[in-house]
């Protein structure tokens, strides 16, 4: 009997001494930087967030600034600084867990707040929470996850070191083991889980590149890129190849809107698999181009397709349409990549095929007559606006330039962007530039152009296309520690007032918002509208007979219905 009430008058000593070993296991200095970090993660960023997307993103800010703060305990301690008393410190773990719970509480009730400072800026419905209690389980689900994973990194190091110890001094051998638990690590993620993930995902796009989607048909035109008279087959060109060649306005449908004769636009696309080089398939669209009459049109326009070879309907469509079909486009394929994957992966690739386009093309085009060859114009999204920028080199064409350019959602490492961007008028903001005279370069978003007052055209002209919202242009590497210049003064028309810088929290959204830039609604983030598209190319390329109300029908025409629009967001 009495040792029964003795074990049962300890067991709460012996739950108390569990808790506490638990929660000695964890740093205080890392919990309260861990909460801070999370907390920051609840704010809004560039792209509105669903709540499993924001759980992840809390729980990795949470990992990260708890790694940040086991990182200074550590350093303090190897620095033989002052350490607190047992008591002080145990003090210190239960205010910190009594903090952590009530600023995730207090936070997570302001989250649906601050996403809908976004929403509403876009056009979306406003959501009514942000569903806490999922938010929180998915956060502290990905927090162990990453704490297991630290846990085991450390375990290594620490056997590594042990057993270095035997033979060299004791420091030499830590530093040792941490090199080769961190080779070991690199290697088990770089050469195992990563390569497996691109064999699938190289696997997966490419199977995705060959289907033949039911009502896409072969063109039966015989001056249609694909048709029976092509050079290059219809089950070649890719899916986006065929896509792309397939539709579009046509003659009469451009006629209706222009109140005029039309012409049938010429699309030339070349698919990866329609030659076994990046030569030969360049050889193969300008030979396609000969072929289709492409050269005796009014513009010609060599368009740098995204990773998939996928090219925006919205901007090809506009142009063809302010130039009423009297146009004629060429794409070459250099991947079946997602942009991203094919900049991790090939990132030199695409602007291989860009530069061996231009080269052939401008080549052949600076032979013609300059009074009966066409205009000739680039054009890129994303990361074909980043490879068409690296298809030629100033110094090549200033004896006789081609006529401009139109890169719209150009990436964050874009060269020329960046000197623009960088180089801009003292006064203009980052998120729509006045750079110099505005005769060579000008920036456009939603609400139009800026350009400096009586500024005049040189001979070439580009144009960029941007929207403040769009993470792919705006991602900052060094937001990791300083605040990006577009977040200081006025914000663009479609970025929340509540956004705010924080040390690598900022960094962590930016790049969540790089993943989700094409989810955002039309005219937002990555996802670029046609309207804006005609204005930009009006500027880019002059097109004559257009009326204020004729362009306001057609932009009218253009941008897709209400139904379209729900779908997409």
């Amino acid at each position: 009997m009495r040792s029964r009430e003795t074990g049962i008058r300890t067991l709460p000593a012996t739950i108390l001494g569990w808790v506490a070993a638990l929660g000695g296991s964890f740093c205080t200095v890392g919990l309260l930087l861990g909460t801070l970090f999370f907390a920051a993660s609840l704010t809004p960023s560039l792209i509105p967030r669903d709540f499993v997307l924001q759980g992840v993103l809390s729980g990795c800010s949470f990992a990260a600034g708890y790694g940040i703060g086991v990182f200074a305990r550590w350093l303090w301690s190897y620095l033989e600084l002052p350490q607190p008393s047992r008591q002080i410190e145990l003090s210190a773990k239960l205010s910190a867990a009594v903090f952590t719970i009530a600023a995730a509480l207090l936070f997570l009730w302001r989250a649906s707040e601050w996403q809908n400072s976004i929403r509403i800026l876009m056009d979306l419905e406003p959501v009514a929470g942000a569903r806490p209690m999922e938010v929180g389980l998915i956060a502290l689900a990905v927090f162990i996850a990453i704490m297991m994973l630290a846990r085991l990194f450390k375990l290594t190091l620490h056997l590594v070191s042990q057993y270095l110890h035997r033979y060299i001094p004791r420091r030499v051998a830590n530093v040792l083991g941490a090199l080769i638990a961190i080779a070991f690590f690199w290697s088990v993620v770089d050469g195992v889980l990563l390569r497996f993930g691109l064999r699938v995902a190289d696997t997966s796009f490419q199977q995705f590149d060959a289907l033949i989607e039911s009502g896409v048909e072969q063109p039966a035109d015989p001056l249609k890129t694909g048709s029976a008279a092509s050079l290059i087959g219809w089950e070649l060109l890719g899916r986006a190849g065929r896509q792309f060649v397939s539709s579009g306005p046509t003659r009469d449908e451009i006629a209706a809107l222009s109140d005029g004769d039309a012409m049938e636009p010429i699309r030339v696309f070349v698919g990866l698999n329609s030659a076994e080089t990046v030569e030969a398939r360049v050889a193969l669209a300008l030979e396609e181009l000969k072929r289709t009459g492409a050269f005796e049109r009014s513009l010609l326009v060599l368009v740098t397709p995204t990773g998939t070879g996928w090219i925006d309907p919205s901007a090809t469509d506009a142009l063809e349409h302010l130039h009423r079909g009297d146009v004629a486009s060429v794409a070459v394929q250099y991947s079946y990549l997602t942009s991203w994957l094919s900049l991790l992966i090939e990132p030199g690739y695409g602007a291989e095929t860009s530069r061996a386009l231009f080269a052939a093309v401008y080549e052949y085009w600076t032979a013609l007559p300059e009074n009966s060859r066409p205009r000739l114009y680039l054009h890129g999204l994303s990361l074909g606006a980043l490879n068409s920028d690296l298809s030629f080199n100033i110094f090549d064409v200033v004896g006789d330039p081609f006529h401009g350019a139109l890169w719209s959602g150009p990436p964050f490492s874009s060269v020329t962007w960046r000197a623009a961007t960088s180089g801009r008028n003292t006064g203009s903001p980052a998120w729509l530039p006045q750079f110099r005279d505005g005769s060579a370069i000008r920036f456009a978003n939603q609400t139009g152009m800026t350009k400096p007052p009586g500024a005049e055209w040189g001979p070439i002209r580009i144009v960029y296309l941007q929207y403040a919202s769009d993470p792919v242009t705006f991602f900052e590497p060094g937001a990791f520690y300083r605040e990006p210049a577009w977040m200081t003064g006025p914000r663009g028309p479609d970025v929340s007032d509540e956004l705010r810088w924080y040390p690598v929290i900022t960094l962590l959204q930016l790049a969540l918002d790089m993943a989700l830039a094409t989810t955002a609604p039309i005219g937002h983030g990555h996802t670029y509208a046609p309207e804006h598209y005609v204005d930009a190319w009006m500027e880019v390329t002059q097109p004559q007979g257009w009326t204020p109300a004729s362009i306001e029908r057609l932009k009218a025409a253009l941008t897709p219905e209400p139904e379209i629009l729900r779908q997409a967001r």
